[in-house]
């Protein structure tokens, strides 16, 4: 879908690397630079025997992408680092704004003299204001600051942290979608501009339903246990042999009468308690333990058959390890079986969008620290000789 779009990527951690490897999936040319000491990410397993059991938190965010050591705290290294970024359509990093600067990678010097570069900054806190130079990552900057773990959270309990790179992961999503619309608009323009995606401004889009409510009434409703749900039957439920259902209503409870059949319970649509939207949340305690009497006392398989025969929404509440048995998500597509570099393969998520008549099977893993630093050298013009005198001088690995 990408092809002939080189991407240069300057990041570390999830996030940026994370964009970049949709794009890679895609088709897109990414070339990673890396300091020589390599990703953080590199050592996310430290203590396990990488060699034997892989990475998969790198491997998701970097396969399909060529490698490069580059030390831009040299001369020489910021020379090449240059040279790289001269063939790019996009120029992606999350390095804060100071240190790209000071190498001369910042977006005024790219712009100046690649005006068609389009550049793409993700932070945590944005580029203006007083935090623009903080560190952030997704658990401070997404979860914490813009709010998203406090309404998660459900009223009374202690905060908590976010899993692993989810706010990194949707802030990826944010970012290619920022860098294609300007890769869009660069088609008719001729012209690159600035591209600024940040873990802040990603979480508070992601609450933004519930944020455009606090920002227009002032106020928001927590997140609420099951048993005093603000609408009882959007709620989970657990069956007689211990699977837990997700459970939804359509606006106005138009599918009450459904629900309580599907349930065995049709009486209690006539009930005075439950008659109306409005009595069922004001008694709702009551309401959610005798629907879970009802759910209780039906077997998974048998609650299944009859919510779909009402054409009831709902889905199984399930645990990522027995999502890998759903198979619905493998017709969906949401496992790709990505090259081990080796001969063989190993399984992984895929990329966030099936395009009809695509292979989005990755190309290869994860590039090895500093795989593709000679070739690619070699593309800009390096001779073997200078490429030679590059990494005696440690400038390259």
């Amino acid at each position: 879908m990408l092809e002939g779009l080189r991407v240069v990527e300057l990041s570390t951690y999830i996030a940026a690397p994370g964009a970049a490897g949709i794009m890679a999936d895609w088709g897109a040319d990414v070339i990673k630079i890396e300091p020589p000491a390599g990703d953080p990410m590199r050592r996310f397993f430290d203590g396990m025997d990488a060699e034997a059991h892989g990475n998969p938190v790198f491997e998701l965010d970097n396969r399909g992408k060529r490698g490069v050591v580059l030390d831009i705290s040299t001369p020489r290294g910021r020379e090449a680092a240059l040279r790289l970024t001269a063939t790019a359509d996009v120029f992606l990093t999350n390095v804060r704004p100071g240190a790209l600067k000071r190498a001369g990678l910042d977006f005024e010097s790219l712009h100046a003299a690649h005006p068609a570069l389009i550049y793409c900054s993700l932070t945590g806190y944005g580029l203006q204001g007083a935090d623009a130079d903080r560190a952030g990552m997704d658990v401070a900057a997404f979860w914490s600051r813009a709010g998203v773990g406090a309404i998660t959270a459900p009223k009374g309990v202690d905060p908590f942290p976010i899993r692993t790179a989810m706010g990194d992961h949707i802030t990826s999503l944010s970012t290619v979608a920022a860098i294609l619309a300007a890769v869009h608009e660069r088609g008719r323009t001729g012209v690159g501009r600035l591209v600024e995606t940040s873990l802040l401004r990603t979480g508070v889009y992601s609450i933004g339903s519930d944020m455009a409510i606090q920002l227009r009434f002032g106020k928001l409703a927590s997140t609420r246990p099951r048993k005093q749900a603000v609408q009882p039957l959007a709620n989970f439920f657990k069956t007689s042999d211990g699977r837990w259902i997700c459970l939804l209503v359509r606006t106005g409870g138009t599918d009450w009468p459904q629900i309580a059949a599907a349930v065995g319970r049709p009486d209690l649509v006539e009930n005075p308690l439950f008659s109306s939207s409005r009595l069922r949340r004001e008694n709702a305690t009551a309401l959610v333990d005798i629907l879970d009497e009802a759910f209780g006392a039906l077997t998974y398989d048998d609650l299944a058959g009859r919510l779909d025969e009402f054409d009831i929404t709902w889905a199984p509440y399930q645990t990522p390890g027995e999502l890998t048995r759903d198979p619905q998500a493998e017709a969906a597509g949401c496992f790709v079986d990505t090259p081990d570099g080796k001969g063989g393969s190993f399984r992984s998520p895929a990329s966030p969008a099936r395009f009809s008549g695509y292979d989005d099977t990755p190309r290869s893993g994860p590039p090895t620290l500093g795989e593709h630093t000679d070739p690619v050298l070699a593309e800009l013009g390096y001779s073997a000789e200078e490429i030679a005198a590059l990494r005696a001088a440690k400038a390259v690995a």
